[in-house]
Order: structure tokens, then sequence, then C-alpha cells
């Protein structure tokens, strides 16, 4: 029965895979977008600070995942199993069409199905903190940006045209924007790798039953993260770059210190998002607000709203949470009808 015990394992690792896809344009479009960072040279910066976030920081989103929106005493192997591809699954479909999805949202809502189904639902967490902070974070990034750019972005870029129009020539605007696209995926290392950490985490610890401790809980969420984390850079070698293009050249073209802009203001309020109160957000809606707001202040509100990729993004962030949703209340309910939920090596 080792094998079973396998398939919750792989499906986190199948998540985490698609999830690197996903979060790969948020924290590097910018660069992407102002060329200057080749697609090669991605993957390998992405997975390194992804995995620095999510062991420096991504302690209370692992444990908001694992028991703030249901018991972990529910999750068992199988419905483990089934909550990580759920997630994968919605998750693929948005990387598939070349849109960057909130792993976030996809992942709370792969555990919301089972836990209606079962009558377990944490709703405190979920309605108080989790979802005002889903809707508040991209409106405040947005806001944060438009105003940054109005007020220092475009009066720089008239005053300083070289630093926008050649970057290529000026290393120290280079590193800066580089510098943060790795900041970027340091905040996603610390609030995403808990999407699939977290489930993994609360599986092992309603195995381990009373004798989980304190130190077993920390053990447990190292390994899961030394697991997990690798899997970010291989989704991003793999997919990231269909997702990149969308979110970096699409939208808007993107001036180096622009991107700069877009990834300090996104990654910051992912920060707090994790550090303060633990609460897994999406880092790619308040990346792409943040683009839409720049975009605003170069090209004006029509050009922006007329966008083909805009109306793509906001119908697909509406569409794959239910997908994740639904599939995961379905096969629960299949699976507990088949007597599957009770599994255990």
């Amino acid at each position: 029965m080792v094998s079973v015990l396998l398939l919750p394992f792989l499906a986190a690792m199948f998540l985490a895979i698609n999830m690197g896809a996903s979060g790969t344009a948020p924290s590097f479009s910018g660069a992407y977008g102002a060329r200057l960072i080749r697609r090669e040279r991605i993957a390998g910066l992405f997975g390194i600070f992804v995995f620095a976030g999510a062991i420096i920081a991504g302690k209370k989103v692992v444990l908001t995942v694992g028991r703030g929106i249901m018991p972990e005493e529910v999750m068992g192997i199988t419905l483990t199993t089934i909550v990580l591809l759920s997630v994968a699954l919605s998750l693929l479909l948005a990387n598939l069409l070349r849109v960057p999805q909130s792993t976030s949202q996809a992942t709370v809502s792969g555990l919301v199905g089972p836990a209606l189904y079962f009558g377990v639902l944490k709703t405190d967490k979920l309605l108080l903190e989790i979802i005002p902070m889903w809707l508040v974070l991209p409106v405040v990034s947005f806001i944060i940006t438009l105003a940054i750019g109005r007020l220092l972005y475009v009066p720089m870029s008239r005053r300083m045209p070289s630093w926008f129009l050649k970057p290529a020539s000026r290393r120290a605007v280079q590193a800066v924007v580089i510098a943060a696209s790795c900041y970027v995926a340091f905040a996603i290392g610390s609030n995403n790798v808990a999407n699939a950490a977290g489930p993994i985490v609360a599986m092992s610890l309603k195995r381990m039953g009373q004798s989980a401790s304190e130190t077993n809980m920390t053990l447990l969420m190292i390994f899961a993260t030394l697991m997990i984390a690798p899997c970010f850079a291989i989704g991003s070698s793999l997919l990231g770059s269909r997702v990149v293009s969308t979110t970096g050249r699409e939208i808007v073209e993107f001036g180096p210190l622009g991107g700069t802009l877009v990834s300090l203001v996104t990654a910051t309020l992912l920060l707090f998002a994790s550090v303060s109160r633990g609460i897994p957000t999406s880092l790619v809606q308040m990346n792409t607000a943040a683009i839409m707001g720049l975009g605003v202040v170069k090209e004006g509100w029509g050009p922006i709203l007329r966008r083909t990729s805009v109306r793509k993004l906001l119908s697909i962030w509406i569409v794959a949470p239910l997908v994740s949703l639904s599939v995961a209340l379905a096969a629960t309910a299949l699976a507990d009808r088949l007597g599957l939920l009770g599994l255990s090596p």
C-alpha cells in the first residue's frame, strides 16, 4: 500500500509544477516585457527564490491552508489527492490557455468543495479574512501603481528618457529590474508553496494523531517545502514561457522601471498577506491590476479595457476557481459513495 500513500505527494508535485508555470508571469513579466532577461534564465532564478521564500516566510500560510479552511482530521489520503488534483487540473487549463491564474483561489476553492460536502467548512477565516483580502488587495495594487505612475513614473520618464528608452545600455537598471523580479519570486514562495504543502501537512498530521507535536509539525512543513518548492522551477521551465508572454507583452509594453514598479508593489502586498495573517491570496491578480494601473498611465482607460488579453484574464479568473470547487465536490461525493475516503496504507 506504499503506492497509495504516494498518490497525494505526486498530486502535490503536479500541482506545484502548474503553480510554477502560472507564477512565472507575475514574477518575471516585468523583466521579460522590458527585454532585460532571456526566457531560458527565468526558471532557475524563479526556483531559487521561491524556495527561499517558502522556507523563510511560508509557515503561516501553510497552517491556514492545512487547518484554517477545514479540520485536518478530514484530510485522508484519498481526499488530499482529490483536492490537489482538482486544483492542478484547473490551473493546467489556465496555463494551456496562456492565462496566469490565482493558485490560492483555486486551492481554497478546492478545499471548500469537500468542506461543504462534509459540513465542516471553517467560515470565520474564509469570510472574515481570506475573501476580503482577495477583494481589497488587487484594488490597492491598482491604486498604488496608478498613483506612483502618475506622480513619479511619468515625470521621471520625461526627465531621464534614456533610462526608459535604452535600458540595455544601463547595467544598473537591468540589475534593479531583475532583483525586483526575484523579490516577487520570494513572495510567491512565502504564499503559494503552501497551496500544495498545506494539504500534505494536514494529511500527515491526521496520520500522526496524538503524537503530532509542534516539532513534528515544523519538520513536516520543512519536508513538504523541500519536496514541493523545486517543482515550481520545473513548471516554470515547461510552461512558464507561454504564460509570461501574455502578461508581459500582450497587455502593455513595459519599460524597465515600469516593470520594477509592478514587481515591488505586488510582491510587497503578497508578503504582507503571508507574514501578517497567513492569508493565501492572489499574486497574479494583484500583478495584473498593477500592470493595468501602469497601462492606464501610459495609454489611458479605453485601450487597456478593450484589450482581448484583459477580458480573457477576467473570465478565466472567474471560471477556474469554480472548476476547482466543482471537481473537488463531485469527486469527493463519488469517492464517498464508493467507500474510498477511508483508504489508508
